[in-house]
């Protein structure tokens, strides 16, 4: 079984040409949305039943919890999205519930994991986040499905890039850093491409001697 990640710079749900690659990409249309990273916030959640209309979607909350089987809920979908918000809180949360082990299980089972912002760092070993207050630092506990480190919102948040550079320089596991509006799909944990909706989106390969741009293909 092909085990898939697609990691979404930022953005993702606003972009209608990601839903439909996503959804091209899945086994099925058996769609659900963690809304953890931002606290099962509503206004998340309503964005997620517009983006995927007409599929079959579902969602499901942890600090409002009333699924008792989550992994047979879980093991059920056939595409994980996973939203943005506190990184951090986000993996503290599902380690608590057993979340992680389940999505570790789903994931050999071929199900596609994707999401935007912290729902692509979170992947990873490790990334550069917002969570531990107004400034950037980096993370260093991700769920680890993907090598090294990932970096969001390249393009849109004026610190990101300043701050990901350095800490690679300073030690942080070398990775890849994507504009908004740009996905990074993976197989098998092999990057096998970089797609984006919007013209001049970019995305890097970022190591201790710098950024190495990567070829990204448009989305119709």
């Amino acid at each position: 079984m092909t085990r898939r990640i697609v990691a979404i710079g930022g953005a993702g749900m606003d972009e209608p040409a990601h839903t439909r690659f996503l959804l091209s990409q899945a086994r099925g249309g058996r769609v659900c949305f963690l809304p953890t990273a931002g606290g099962d916030d509503d206004e998340h959640i309503k964005s997620f039943y517009v983006a995927f209309r007409g599929c079959d979607a579902t969602h499901l909350e942890l600090f409002r919890r009333t699924e008792q089987d989550l992994r047979g809920f879980l093991l059920a979908q056939d595409l994980i999205y996973v939203g943005g918000g506190n990184t951090a809180n986000l993996l503290a949360i599902w380690r608590v519930h057993g979340v992680e082990a389940i999505l570790r299980e789903a994931y050999a089972a071929g199900t596609l994991l994707c999401g935007s912002s912290a729902g692509c760092i979170c992947w990873f070993e490790c990334g550069i986040t917002d969570s531990f207050g107004l400034g950037l630092a980096p993370l260093h506990d991700g769920l680890g499905l993907l090598a090294g480190s990932a970096c969001p919102h390249y393009d849109s948040e004026a610190r990101r890039r300043p701050v990901y550079t350095a800490a690679v320089r300073d030690g942080l596991a070398a990775g890849i850093a994507l504009d908004d509006a740009v996905a990074a799909r993976y197989e098998d944990e092999r990057l096998v491409e970089i797609l984006s909706s919007r013209p001049g989106a970019r995305a890097f390969r970022v190591d201790a001697s710098g950024e190495h741009p990567l070829e990204v293909r448009a989305l119709g």
